[in-house]
């Protein structure tokens, strides 16, 4: 079965649904590293021997430069071809990841995680811009992003189990060797599997504004995640300002450049740009409860790693049902009903969280991530799916680097703003059930977060050590509850306004009309490596 036309559009066949599997090896890779190295800490620690300071750029170096090269990469496939930097990429990546598993200082691993997140910076806007331009047919299309999105929930899953099980027959750097085979099937299949693409009207890549773009991104990212780890300060608050102000010259500029660096009028698409936001706000919320749930089934329930990796499997399970089913039913529901719909479930599994004791243990917890999982699955399909079609075929590298960094920044507030709130709750309950009698120093310790609680126990008598991780798990779960019932209102009232916005736009429609150059060609097909032409993409509906 080849492609073929049907309606104007053309229909994918075997070659396009199989290089969606290979597109999907990297998605995959990519959400594992970003769980994978948690795991891994404990044995690099005590081999390297790292810094604080140096520990905490270890971890957070690849997603750092995910978030902030995003634009700066979709962009720029846009210009050079899609596919040329997804292979450029894959190979960087499986290099890098050779070079930070034989890493033999903490300087040497930071250097390899830089260049692990430049890589992976180009393939999440490749692959999701190839997709929209393989599957044009607005159904097949919203099912390849489904199994797309699958993917990553699926590596997110799979980090904590696959993680421990190397960590326990290994040494630290084989996590970062799973890269290795993924990249190299991509790397021999993707010259087969994959079209180019790319704008043929493209013109030169404005440097300036790549640095303002990348400037800006770094910047708030920055600052948001110190204020996760530290708390306020001044440096983090001048680091947001300083994005903040950047932006600003940055949309400046683009509106005043002949062939802007980002495409502004992306935003005129009703369907991309609540799509947008509902996705990252949505983010935002599940993000920040998350934050709570993965330290509540360690800390205060006492999993390890790997068992709370496993008992999170049933959440996870949920998502990907509630993804994959998102195609057949957006053709009897209407998609604003669908994902307003889904967020309704959602903030339902999110308030069932606030609803979490010390003593509930495992099964509330576990039930609640399921009902969560299974309203967002819908939404983040049909969302991301608008985000797309939302964008002219031309411009779907930039579109999708712009999801992906609204997701980015999403999660990272989301930890922030959340987090230092259910941190300042137990702060502030913390001290009221600690016992009598604890040494200052292991008291401003446990009070700080429950983590320091766990070390300031360790050293303590057990009946004392005991009495403080009851007082910690206690405090702890009130900051949950209470981010919980925040998350919830958040979800719930955007379950109402994603409903009321997107009435009456299906995903596939306005695909970039308004953000389209009314002089560009209308060729904006595929362009193969022999120079053939391109074919023609089917003519973009108004929203």
């Amino acid at each position: 079965m080849t492609s073929h036309e049907t309606r104007g559009e053309r229909v994918a066949g075997r070659r396009e649904w199989i290089g969606l599997a290979v597109l999907s090896l990297p998605t995959l890779l990519i959400s594992l590293d970003l769980t994978v190295l948690h795991l891994a800490v404990p044995k690099l620690s005590a081999d390297l021997g790292p810094s604080s300071s140096q520990l905490l750029w270890i971890v957070d170096i690849y997603g750092f430069l995910i978030a902030g090269f995003l634009l700066v990469m979709g962009t720029l496939g846009d210009r050079i071809g899609r596919r040329r930097l997804l292979l450029t990429g894959a190979a960087a990546f499986g290099l890098a990841s050779v070079l930070a598993a034989l890493s033999s200082s903490p300087g040497m691993l930071i250097a390899t995680r830089a260049v692990l997140g430049l890589a992976g910076a180009t393939l999440m806007p490749s692959t999701m811009s190839l997709i929209r331009n393989m599957f044009h047919e607005p159904r097949q299309r919203t099912v390849a992003i489904s199994v797309w999105m699958s993917s990553f929930m699926v590596g997110a899953g799979a980090g904590p189990l696959v993680g421990g099980a190397l960590l326990e027959h290994f040494w630290w750097g084989s996590v970062f060797l799973l890269g290795v085979p993924v990249m190299a099937l991509l790397l021999v299949a993707g010259p087969f599997l994959l079209p180019e693409f790319r704008d043929p009207a493209a013109g030169r890549i404005d440097v300036l504004s790549a640095l303002l773009s990348l400037g800006t991104v770094l910047s708030v990212v920055f600052g948001i995640k110190q204020t996760a780890e530290h708390g306020p300060g001044l440096v983090p608050v001048l680091a947001v300002l300083t994005g903040l102000l950047l932006g600003a010259v940055f949309v400046r500029r683009q509106r005043t450049l002949a062939e802007p660096f980002l495409d502004l009028r992306l935003f005129r698409s009703r369907g991309f740009t609540v799509s947008l936001s509902t996705v990252a706000l949505s983010v935002f919320a599940m993000g920040g409860v998350m934050f709570f749930v993965g330290q509540y089934l360690q800390m205060v329930l006492g999993m390890s790693p790997f068992t709370a990796g496993l008992y999170s499997l049933p959440g996870v399970a949920a998502g990907m049902i509630g993804i994959l089913a998102a195609p057949a039913l957006v053709q009897r529901v209407p998609a604003a009903y669908l994902m307003g719909g889904g967020l309704a479930v959602a903030a339902l599994g999110v308030a069932l969280l606030a609803g979490i004791t010390p003593e509930s243990g495992k099964g509330l917890a576990v039930t609640a991530l399921v009902v969560l999982h299974l309203g967002f699955g819908p939404m983040m399909a049909l969302g991301t799916d608008m985000i797309i079609a939302g964008a002219p075929p031309e411009r779907a590298g930039a579109a999708s680097a712009i999801s992906e960094t609204g997701t980015e920044m999403g999660m990272a507030l989301g930890i922030a703003v959340l987090g230092s709130l259910g941190t300042a709750v137990y702060r502030d309950r913390v001290g009221e059930l600690l016992p009598e009698g604890l040494p200052s120093a292991a008291a401003d310790t446990a009070g700080d977060t429950i983590g320091g609680a766990a070390g300031a126990a360790a050293e303590l008598p057990a009946s004392l050590g005991a009495a403080v991780m009851d007082a910690a798990g206690q405090a702890f779960v009130t900051g949950l509850r209470t981010t919980a019932v925040v998350s919830a209102v958040v979800v719930a009232a955007l379950a109402v306004v994603t409903t009321v916005m997107l009435r009456g736009v299906r995903p596939g429609e306005g695909a970039g009309s308004e953000a389209a150059d009314p002089h560009a060609p209308t060729t904006n097909g595929p362009v193969t490596a022999a120079g053939a032409a391109p074919h023609a993409d089917p003519a973009p509906e108004p929203v």
